[in-house]
């Protein structure tokens, strides 16, 4: 059994040239970065010349031994790699090429991915935003892709392994809640401390809201850091979080968290009605403005669960802070905007 990298000296030229089917011949650390997991950039020249990619992207497993223990038992590395091997060659979605994935039992993973700036594409940590325009093309494809798979035989054709159930862990979640509230309340907004309080009181009933409706795969984290453009069209990135549920929950997190507060505010009805048009058209369900908008204001308060884990040690690094405030900027902004934990709290009943 291939024996899978730990950490960059394990990228050899031996081992590449066997994941990769060419003869290696160097290897070269371009770049690297440490936050969920660990990120590579490497250089490759090969024994006869052009006979692969000059670069690739590289994710690893997390080495912080707790922050990597808590990584594999998401099963996020498992999944990502799952969805290059079997979902991504059949999509109308702009992802990177995938050269080799493979992901083991004990929690070690493998990406090799297509050196997306090597290839011209511009990414944001948080920086800029996605423009309307850019943002109509990206939930165009989503609706798409969401159509397809709301059937369940073609999920379980494509992607038998989405029907494993995964743990919510959701108690956890809202003990890590309390004590971010409780130690950083000060550099928080009062909505977004409302909100995070009705999620430590009410963390199962709400997970059970935000993964109510219709049901398809979804890419689960739809953030600006996990998007790039590819000459104007908006590509996605780390698929370690998609899974069945709503497909509103994709769309919803697309436009509190890729777009400008601002441009959101402009165009998000628009956008939204866009979306329900596409899904509409595409042969997906038919769910009416008035639904997905008040949805859309429940949905809105995931962003607290999905930004607060900034602050914790494993996530507040160097590499990866500018970013965490950048999400949590643009929950604050769209909690105020949407109203969204008088929502939260109609919802909860």
């Amino acid at each position: 059994m291939l024996t899978l990298p730990v950490d960059a000296p394990d990228l050899s030229a031996s081992w590449l040239s066997d994941v990769l089917g060419v003869d290696v011949a160097t290897v070269e650390v371009l770049d690297r970065a440490s936050a969920t997991n660990l990120r590579l950039r490497i250089g490759l020249t090969y024994a006869d010349g052009g006979a692969g990619p000059a670069s690739l992207f590289v994710k690893l497993a997390p080495l912080d031994p707790a922050h990597r223990e808590m990584v594999g038992a998401s099963g996020m590395g498992e999944r990502e790699a799952q969805f290059y091997v079997d979902v991504a060659p059949t999509v109308d979605l702009r992802v990177p090429r995938s050269y080799f994935a493979a992901s083991s039992d004990d929690g070690a993973f493998a990406l090799l991915l297509e050196d997306l700036a090597a290839s011209g594409c511009a990414f944001s940590d948080g920086e800029w935003g996605v423009s309307a325009g850019a943002a109509a093309g990206a939930l165009e494809d989503l609706a798409r892709f969401h159509a397809r798979f709301e059937d369940p035989a073609v999920r379980s054709a494509a992607a038998p392994w989405l029907a494993v159930p995964r743990p919510r862990r959701t108690d956890a979640t809202a003990e890590l809640m309390r004590f971010v509230l409780d130690q950083h309340r000060a550099e928080l907004t009062p909505a977004y401390v409302a909100a995070g309080e009705l999620y430590v009181e009410h963390h199962a009933r709400l997970d059970e809201l935000w993964n109510s409706g219709p049901q398809t795969y979804i890419h689960g984290d739809t953030h600006i850091g996990n998007v790039f453009l590819d000459d104007g069209r908006v590509g996605f990135l780390d698929w370690g979080l998609s899974r069945v549920s709503t497909p509103l929950r994709d769309v919803s997190y697309f436009l509190t968290m890729t777009m400008e507060p601002a441009e959101r505010r402009r165009s998000e009805r628009e956008l939204l009605r866009l979306y329900l048009d596409a899904l509409r058209a595409a042969g997906g369900s038919d769910i009416g403005f008035d639904e997905a908008w008040l949805t859309h204001r429940v949905q809105a308060g995931y962003t607290v669960v999905a930004t607060f884990l900034a602050f914790m040690p494993s996530y507040n690094t160097a590499d990866g802070r500018g970013l965490g405030v950048a999400l949590r900027e643009r929950a604050a902004a769209a909690l105020d905007d949407l109203e969204v934990v008088d929502a939260m709290r109609l919802a909860l009943g």
